[in-house]
């Protein structure tokens, strides 16, 4: 979350909450949804307390105590001369596919008295990519909602043709009265009340459970394995970045299915908007990972394996051998309103699987995993060749989507890819970077070719073929008079000329040789790029630079940990220990976690770093950025 939202955010078992400073749900839209969520879906929209016929007072607004219980203290309103006659002492946790609540309620009066307390309560399931502001509208013919009452509590209940999903409240003890809401006498909200007889300085309690019942998964939802992390002795600011970056990761790890249907657990990619399977996200995290949980790495390759492109559907970008971008599980999804139920449209996300398969073998010696992805290997491979564009334009191209993705690399908002005057780049498009993705993964399967599969040809033609980009790269790149390499080329062969840090991620590829390495290395640490925080997605002081926008001049963690990783693979020190510090300082700013981007403004020109308004945190590879700032350093 940002500085300033206030909402409370809580995160367990691949559920989370957004909740009010007084504990409630109003369901609100656009960048901070507030609500319970699950499987890309609200299943609770409103929850909302008063205490005798007023909104209570919060004389300790709702505070996380854990990352996924909160607490707070309200009371009905009182003055000086006439307090409160009673305190609700408010404690809210979220577990897998539920949120509990337990109320406490003590008198603060010597004489009984009786509390009036009702809780309005109410489940759009709502569409995650509804809630977002983008003018964008989805009808939903014949789409019926329900509410009604059960033995233990309520159901509310949504169908839309074979889409059919729940949410159940149940309670302890039952309230007094169920109605329906009076604000919204159509809506399927109600009203629950209790009348609570409190004796002198006595108490009563209420207990509330809400469970989401999403199509698709059983009734009890299992609980997502939680690993134990021993502390740290005598803790630096790098160590403590580091165990709660890998406590994020536990937070936002989800179980999906593997290659041959087995359950593994992944990271996801962050919240509010991404928690489900990403192919890059979940690539680079896994990647960071490597050396301190190599089986993060095991298990996103065989889910991604398992997502992997079959067929040809110009609708979801799927092709075969490709990896997917993402994957949905909403109802916009499953009626193909949306693209993104399997959505492929990722020109990286293919090079990144070969990458990190070689690299958990290099890492770990085990065999395993190349063995039993062979095939996928060689057909991720395939996909680079032909329809990846490596053989009939010489670079891996992806064409912008009108309907999903303009850009299909890491920077994926409209116009990150543009020239210096600001002009999007139109396609079909080569970033640079995805081209040190192809060469490093060419070279990475030859390896496992001639180690492990024992098919010396196959790696003769990977080399030769990598050998081929890596010659005419530079060539094709580099700009004479900025010394430094364009961001992209673009459908007519011109050079994107905007400078940008996608060139850090040539030195962790190894696409460049030392001398044009050793350009951009230094190049990167200058202060129009390096804010005394972290590098820049785009260099100060060009025309579409700008300091709170999504791509085109913040600065995000994880792509400075690729860069940081660059930097060591030259015997950059000097410049992996400024990266290290300026991020580190940042993260000593935000409670030691590093959320999904900053602003680009210069560490000189604020106390501390500026939130970017719309950063998911926590966020999966700037959680696992201080693990690969920890591996850099070991490296130089």
């Amino acid at each position: 979350m940002t500085a300033a939202d206030t909402r409370v955010q809580l995160v367990r078992d691949a559920t989370f909450a957004r909740l009010d400073t007084d504990g409630g749900i109003t369901g609100t839209r656009g960048t901070t949804p507030d609500g319970l969520f699950l499987r890309d879906a609200r299943h609770l929209s409103r929850w909302q307390l008063t205490v005798d016929g007023t909104s209570p007072v919060a004389l300790v607004p709702a505070t996380a105590q854990t990352d996924h219980t909160a607490t707070g203290v309200l009371t009905p309103k009182g003055t000086r001369d006439n307090p409160p006659a009673y305190t609700v002492f408010r404690q809210q946790t979220v577990s897998a596919g539920a949120l509990t609540e337990h109320l406490r309620l003590v008198s603060n009066r010597p004489d009984p008295l009786t509390a009036r307390v009702a809780l309005t309560v109410d489940a759009d399931f709502a569409d995650l990519f509804e809630l977002r502001v983008d003018d964008r509208h989805y009808p939903k013919p014949g789409a019926r909602h329900a509410t009604q009452l059960t033995d233990d509590g309520l159901l509310f209940d949504y169908r839309r043709a074979d889409w059919h999903t729940r949410t159940t409240l149940t309670y302890r003890p039952a309230p007094d009265a169920v109605t329906t809401a009076q604000d919204t006498p159509q809506s399927t909200a109600r009203t629950l009340t209790w009348h609570l007889e409190l004796d002198g300085h006595g108490e009563a309690e209420l207990h509330l459970t809400v469970r989401a019942q999403p199509q698709g998964l059983p009734t009890d939802i299992p609980a997502v394995p939680h690993r134990r992390r021993a502390p740290a002795t005598a803790p630096d600011d790098l160590t403590r970045t580091c165990e709660r970056g890998l406590a994020d990761v536990d937070l936002l790890t989800i179980p999906v299915t593997g290659v041959d249907g087995e359950e593994v657990y992944v990271p996801a990619a962050g919240i509010p908007w991404f928690l489900t399977l990403f192919g890059r996200d979940s690539l680079l995290t896994s990647y960071f990972l490597l050396p301190y949980r190599p089986e993060t790495a095991a298990a996103t390759l065989s889910a991604l394996a398992a997502t992997q492109g079959q067929r040809y559907d110009a609708f979801s970008g799927e092709q075969p051998g490709r990896i997917v971008h993402e994957t949905r599980h909403g109802e916009l999804a499953h009626f193909r309103q949306v693209p993104y139920g399997r959505y492929y449209g990722a020109v990286d996300a293919t090079p990144l699987f070969l990458v990190l398969l070689h690299a958990h073998y290099e890492t770990t010696g085990d065999r395993s995993p190349a063995v039993r992805l062979e095939q996928h290997a060689r057909q991720a491979v395939d996909w680079m060749l032909t329809d990846g564009g490596l053989e009939k334009h010489g670079y891996l191209v992806y064409t912008p989507d009108p309907g999903g993705l303009v850009n299909q690399n890491w920077k994926d908002s409209a116009g990150a890819i543009c020239f210096t005057d600001g002009t999007q780049a139109q396609g079909p498009i080569a970033v640079s970077e995805a081209q040190g993705y192809a060469y490093d993964a060419l070279v990475r399967t030859a390896d496992l070719a001639d180690d492990v599969w024992q098919d010396e040809p196959y790696a003769h033609r990977l080399r030769e073929a990598a050998a081929r980009l890596r010659s005419r790269f530079v060539t094709d790149f580099w700009m004479p008079g900025a010394d430094f390499p364009a961001l992209a080329l673009d459908g007519d062969g011109r050079r994107v000329d905007a400078l940008a840090s996608d060139a850090g991620h040539l030195l962790w590829s190894g696409i460049l040789d030392a001398e044009h390495a050793h350009r951009v290395g230094r190049r990167l640490l200058e202060p129009d790029f390096f804010s005394g925080w972290a590098i820049r997605t785009l260099a100060a002081g060009q025309k579409p630079y700008h300091p709170l926008s999504y791509h085109r001049g913040s600065a995000w963690p994880h792509d400075n940990a690729v860069i940081a990783l660059g930097l060591a693979r030259y015997g950059f020190a000097v410049e992996v220990n400024t990266v290290t510090e300026g991020l580190i300082a940042a993260a000593t700013r935000h409670a030691y976690r590093l959320p999904e981007v900053i602003a680009g403004y210069a560490r000189s020109a604020t106390a501390g770093p500026v939130p970017y308004p719309h950063a998911c945190s926590p966020q999966a590879w700037a959680a696992a950025t201080p693990l690969a700032l920890h591996t850099a350093l070991q490296q130089v």
